[in-house]
């Protein structure tokens, strides 16, 4: 099995490859320990001392750092997602497919505008941000101002403002004009 490993925005995550699918549907983000419950991969990588974040994307396994340098974590990380690999065993336990998300917040009346958000999302944004090793997720909107949830690599990363800001921003902006701000929820 050969993984590969990406850079991302992030330079506290790093993105792996494993060259197969992760998860099926959706993306699952572990943020500590105690999260990591739900999958044997996650208890495995939270065993590493340094790891303090595993997020499952479609075809990759993104890991964040809070101590250590990578050229030291990099190989138990790749040790442990390989022998997980190999070993046959499921990547979230039965019974663990993943709580619901906190519900969405919008009136009822901007129904159609949340609807061409969340496709502006789906089909232009979640795509690039994936390839940095992240996701987001629209969580409301109110009074012009689009909420949404980053996860993953872009969790926390120092150019995540800037993507919400300037990025996303522009871009809902550009085919909303209801839509006056973006910010993190």
């Amino acid at each position: 099995m050969f993984i590969q490993t990406e850079a991302t925005p992030n330079p506290a995550t790093l993105k792996f490859l494993p060259g197969r699918a992760v998860l099926e549907t959706g993306t699952l983000e572990m943020r500590a320990p105690e999260d990591a419950a739900k999958s044997p991969l996650a208890e495995r990588l939270f065993a590493i001392e340094g790891v303090n974040g595993v997020f499952y994307g479609a075809d990759f396994i993104a890991v964040s750092k809070a101590a250590g340098e990578w050229p030291q974590l990099k190989p138990a990380i790749l040790g442990a997602i390989m022998e997980h690999f190999m070993s046959g065993a499921p990547l979230i336990r039965d019974g663990e497919a993943g709580a619901a998300e906190d519900s969405e917040f919008f009136e009822p009346g901007d129904a159609e505008t949340v609807a061409t958000i969340k496709d502006l999302l789906e089909t232009r944004v979640r795509p690039a941000v994936a390839n940095d090793g992240g996701d987001i997720t629209f969580k409301g909107f109110k009074d012009g101002v689009v909420y949404l949830h980053m996860k993953g690599a872009c969790s926390g990363c120092p150019s995540s403002t800037a993507t919400l800001r300037h990025g996303i921003q522009n871009l809902l902006k550009h085919y909303l004009p209801d839509v006056v701000e973006v910010r993190p929820s």
